[in-house]
């Protein structure tokens, strides 16, 4: 029976209508609270978006800088710090605040998320007592202001050929931080230029003449506001965004700082100059101690989502605002999102939008879990930082393509200041860089799907993890070759054996996993077994992975597409009968079917598409796009954007 506020068709359809404040509570879930309070401040700070513009870039920086500091003393940048030292005890919390706060200025965003989460990071996981007593009392104030100097010129992706280094002097019991040439200055390095005292520095350690890997230090870069002596530091200038955040380059001379202001939680270095780690391997230490930084690509990834949510709303606003063209003769012009061009462009990207935001509520589960001690072992550590490397290249790269569709699908209206494009284009484009380049952890996603998570994986370098691959990892490769093996794979993914999916109904969630399962597997066996054929060739290793990584790179984004789809799915089927069911129903199978067309080639390829049916979804999604036009608006207020996030009056309205 169709729902009182529903409308039935004459085809017998029932055109859900949503409740915007029930959905919007689907989609805060847990986290309302803390949504909210960071709702209201951006509300609070709504003028920081004029600043921007207005406010010259030294003025904008000590702008943003107050506002970062004045949003700390509401606790919404503190929750994921232990409530010993003022914080909110909450991990989960913590990036639930974050990405909320991407629906505002992006610097403020970026600015937070230096201080409290790579800086504040940093001193928490790699720390131990004497670190947290003397720093995050202050950092969680944004009172002690400090940066995360890790990425160097020379080497960004790479961390353990970073080129600084910290000889252990045992004479003064200190440490002697020293830039060894220009491609080992630490560069990009956000609160550096201007506000930062202190520096979590990445550096190279060598004690007793023995270099013993890439270890972070708590070092003193200005004191009593003047840069520190032996320190030099150079602003990185104007950027093609985020000029209200500090970029800067920092060198050392010869810095000494005591034996104590090494972070030690996984490795320490006795008064006497003995080097003492309770991880015996030196690459699963250097992994383990760059795991406990993996909330930042989880914080990344979600502010990309949220980041497509305000060019959304704003398109959509204007889309059933702006008429543009007679569709019929005699009748007034057509609003654009009733023309079926405009509705492919911008609903499929709604539907997406969606997708993502509910995967990224998985990993923000899955990060809670391991950072509060609830999932510890190292499996769960491993899934954790594979979801959360490939989901930040999703989501970001989602942020790219959304803000410049919708930017176009505003027209020349889009490309004034006022109405956001501008700044959500140079400010995000950024995302899909760092914090992992998103090509290189896609990398880091296959490399463990092609050693199905083996627990060497976590001890190997590149290149180190390039011969296992290609070596050691010779039984997983002919096993996933094995022609054999694949089919009775492939047939354990389709529910009704082989032929199932010719006849299977397209919006049958059955179906959908179905397909982006056999292609995620049908791309993984293909990868194994062009390695296997270069193994077998007595190629070089190197030169061997290096011809499959564009193989390598789409099977990883069709094991993240997988997980995303998965996640869509179970959040639909967990929800409780209704017009908000229904209509996110209608938004998982526009995602997946879209999805499904979008590699349709790769479908035909391999004999799970007829013409037919390609052609036949081409038509469901149009058709799904229909559907889901009357709930657009509704769609995405429920994102709980501010009215004065928007700003953009002409187009809202």
């Amino acid at each position: 029976m169709a729902p009182d506020n529903a409308s039935t068709t004459a085809t017998g359809y029932v055109q859900p209508v949503i409740d915007v404040p029930a959905l919007a509570a689907v989609l805060d879930g847990e986290y309302a609270e803390i949504r909210d309070l960071v709702r209201t401040n951006l509300a609070t700070y709504a003028s920081v978006l004029e600043d921007a513009e207005e406010l010259g870039i030294d003025a904008f920086r000590e702008r943003v800088r107050e506002v970062v500091v004045e949003m700390a003393a509401t606790g919404q940048t503190g929750m994921g710090f232990p409530a010993a030292y003022g914080g909110g005890g909450d991990v989960g919390a913590s990036i639930a605040a974050f990405e909320t706060l991407a629906f505002g200025d992006l610097s403020v965003l970026v600015k937070v998320g230096v201080q409290f989460g790579l800086f504040g990071g940093a001193i928490l996981h790699l720390g131990t007592e004497r670190h947290h007593d003397a720093h995050l009392p202050g950092l969680i104030t944004g009172e002690l202001m400090g940066c995360f100097a890790m990425t160097e010129t020379g080497h960004g992706s790479n961390v353990q050929a970073l080129g600084t280094v910290a000889r252990y002097d045992a004479a003064s019991q200190e440490f002697v931080v020293t830039t060894h040439g220009e491609q080992a200055r630490k560069d990009y390095i956000g609160n550096a230029a201007r506000h930062a005292e202190l520096a979590v520095v990445f550096a190279q350690l060598e004690v007793d003449g023995r270099s013993e890997g890439v270890h972070a230090l708590v070092v003193p870069i200005r004191v009593g506001g003047e840069v520190a002596p032996g320190v030099r530091i150079e602003d990185d200038g104007r950027k093609m965004g985020l000029n209200g955040v500090d970029n800067g380059r920092i060198w050392f001379d010869g810095v000494r700082v005591p034996r104590e202001a090494l972070l030690n939680r996984f490795a320490d270095v006795t008064p006497e100059g003995v080097y003492e780690s309770s991880i015996e391997n030196p690459h699963r230490r250097f992994f383990t101690m760059l795991g406990t930084l993996v909330q930042g690509r989880v914080c990344a990834g979600g502010a990309g989502v949220n980041v497509s949510k305000v060019a959304l709303a704003v398109a959509t606003k204007y889309a059933v605002r702006r008429r543009q063209f007679e569709a019929t003769s005699g009748t007034e012009e057509q609003v654009l999102l009733d023309y079926g061009l405009h509705q492919r462009r911008l609903l499929p990207l709604i539907a997406r939008t969606y997708a993502l935001h509910f995967a990224q509520d998985v990993v923000r589960a899955q990060l809670h879990e391991v950072f509060s001690g609830i999932e510890g072992d190292a499996q769960a550590r491993r899934r954790l930082e594979s979801r959360a490397a490939g989901l930040k290249a999703l989501g970001t790269w989602h942020a790219t393509r959304v803000v410049q569709e919708c930017r176009e699908a505003c027209g020349g209206a889009g490309y004034l200041a006022v109405n956001r494009f501008a700044a959500l284009k140079s400010d995000s484009d950024v995302f899909t860089t760092f914090e992992g380049d998103n090509h290189v952890l896609l990398q880091l996603v296959a490399k463990g799907l092609l050693t199905d998570h083996a627990s060497e994986f976590e001890d190997l370098d590149q290149l180190g993890m390039v011969r296992y691959v290609t070596g050691l990892a010779v039984e997983t490769l002919i096993e996933r070759t094995s022609a054999h093996k694949l089919l009775e794979r492939v047939r354990d993914l389709l529910p009704g054996g082989d032929e199932w999916d010719r006849e299977a109904g397209l919006r049958d969630s059955e179906y959908q996993l179905a397909m982006v399962r056999f292609r995620e597997e049908h791309m993984l066996a293909g990868v194994a077994r062009r390695i296997k054929r270069g193994i077998d060739q007595k190629r070089d290793p190197g030169a061997v992975f290096s011809q499959v990584q564009d193989h390598v790179i789409a099977l990883a984004r069709a094991h993240v597409e997988r997980l995303v789809t998965e996640a869509f799915v179970d959040k639909v089927r967990a929800l409780p009968e209704g017009d908000e069911k229904a209509a996110l129903a209608l938004l998982c199978d526009l995602f997946a079917l879209s999805t499904i067309e979008a590699d349709r080639a790769w479908f035909m390829e391999h004999g799970r598409l007829t013409v037919q049916r390609s052609k036949a979804i081409s038509r469901e999604v149009n058709d799904l796009c229909r559907k889901v036009r009357p709930l657009a608006v509704d769609l995405v207020d429920a994102w709980g954007i501010p009215p004065e996030m928007l700003r953009a009056p002409d187009l809202v309205g």
